[in-house]
């Protein structure tokens, strides 16, 4: 082959790859990511030893298997940067660098994330990524970085600089060529979900961050029905490629959490609204974030978080974000339309005492379409279709009912 046709041949192969890139990046996310973060239970004490041993525990466990994939680095992992000015980690509990890690998380069919901030100094105060987006970006890439959670602490208010931060990164992370989800975590004050898919985002945080309590009416320690509420009204925003993002899930921390349990007393929430958690994100179309112990996780949390039928709601890759359809003495109904002409119904009991009673599905809730079949999820119980629901539901808790053709 002449030298000419060489670099022809050359060129092209270039060329390809660089299209397939682009398009890898342009369908990120096209159903929300499902992983695991290291914050809330580990905080400071995230290290390459313990990213390992999460990962060999998502696999072995089965969490891989039902969907999940990003193993994601948070706050406290860099030392700050070296005489090149590129991050560098924490030579203690990262020894040999954040590319082992990354390494060893892909030999095991997982993704890696990392975390910065969009300012001089992260939440817990080590360095951010203002000023050296480009070189952050390429460091991440070069490292086989797959997710970056970018922060807004120590960060102006106004929605102009958030959006001119958040977007020079976005645009840096796509110029590294390399598909790296990015998470833009400025805690809703902005309205990110106007915003934030401009920026780059591939999801955005809707609330502050979530706490291991039911309800607490505390802007300090948001609770889950805090949190689900202000995702009231915004569910036109998210879709494939875009969603909205109410924080991680408090499943499987039973108060262990020191973040997540600040305020708390370390009570944790029950095992009904666990349950609540985990479906009204699945119904949500909301990322699916893990924070808990894996190593040691519970078999009832386990169980909970790898249940197929929630996921496939999730996952569904029609990628509607569920509505409110019925509110009235403490119960709400949520309708998420599915693939296919199918819906995904939730009822739950916001109370805290015992709810029982029927609905009329198409009085009561509007659905009249001619469905087949209809599983009570959680029962996991399949009948042919009836006009009505009947429900039993204890404090806090929920039933999520599928209905096919």
């Amino acid at each position: 082959m002449k030298l000419s046709q060489k670099i022809a041949t050359s060129l092209f192969i270039i060329t390809i790859s660089s299209a397939h890139a682009q398009d890898q990046i342009s369908q990120l996310c096209a159903t929300p990511p499902m992983g695991w973060n290291s914050w809330n239970f580990f905080e400071q004490r995230v290290s390459d030893k313990l990213l390992r041993e999460i990962s060999e525990a998502m696999v072995a466990n089965g969490m891989k298997n039902a969907g999940y994939e990003y193993i994601i680095i948070d706050d406290h992992w860099t030392q700050g940067r070296d005489k090149k000015n590129r991050l560098v980690a924490d030579s203690i509990r990262f020894p040999n660098g954040i590319k082992a890690v990354a390494d060893y998380v892909h030999s095991k069919g997982l993704k890696l994330g990392i975390y910065s901030d969009a300012a001089q100094f992260t939440c817990g105060g080590v360095t951010g990524s203002l000023g050296f987006e480009e070189l952050d970006a390429k460091t991440f890439a070069e490292w086989g970085i797959d997710y970056l959670k970018y922060d807004y602490c120590n960060a102006p208010e106004d929605v102009t600089t958030a959006f001119t931060r958040y977007k020079k990164m976005g645009d840096a992370l796509k110029s590294t060529g390399r598909p790296i989800v990015y998470s833009i975590c400025e805690w809703g004050q902005r309205k990110p979900w106007l915003w934030a898919k401009a920026a780059g985002g591939n999801l955005w945080r809707t609330t502050w961050d979530l706490r291991d309590v039911w309800q607490s009416n505390n802007k300090e320690l948001t609770g889950i029905m805090e949190v689900f509420d202000q995702q009231e009204g915004i569910a036109q925003y998210a879709g494939p490629c875009g969603w909205n993002d109410p924080d991680m899930l408090m499943v499987g921390l039973y108060g262990k959490g020191a973040s997540s349990n600040a305020g708390n007393g370390g009570k944790g929430c029950s095992e009904e609204e666990y349950k609540s958690n985990f479906a009204l994100w699945c119904m949500l179309a909301s990322p699916l974030i893990v924070n808990s112990d894996l190593r040691n996780i519970a078999t009832q949390s386990l169980q909970l978080l790898t249940n197929k039928d929630l996921i496939a709601i999730n996952q569904d890759k029609l990628g509607k974000q569920a509505i409110t359809i019925y509110k009235k003495d403490s119960l709400q109904v949520l309708k998420k339309e599915l693939s296919n002409g199918n819906i995904a119904l939730c009822i739950l009991n916001r109370s805290s005492t015992t709810k029982t009673g029927t609905f009329n599905t198409g009085k009561d809730l509007n659905v009249f379409k001619p469905y087949t079949m209809v599983k009570a999820i959680f029962q996991n119980k399949t009948q042919k279709i009836k006009t009505r629901i009947t429900y039993t539901l204890r404090a806090h808790e929920c039933e999520v009912y599928r209905f096919s053709n």
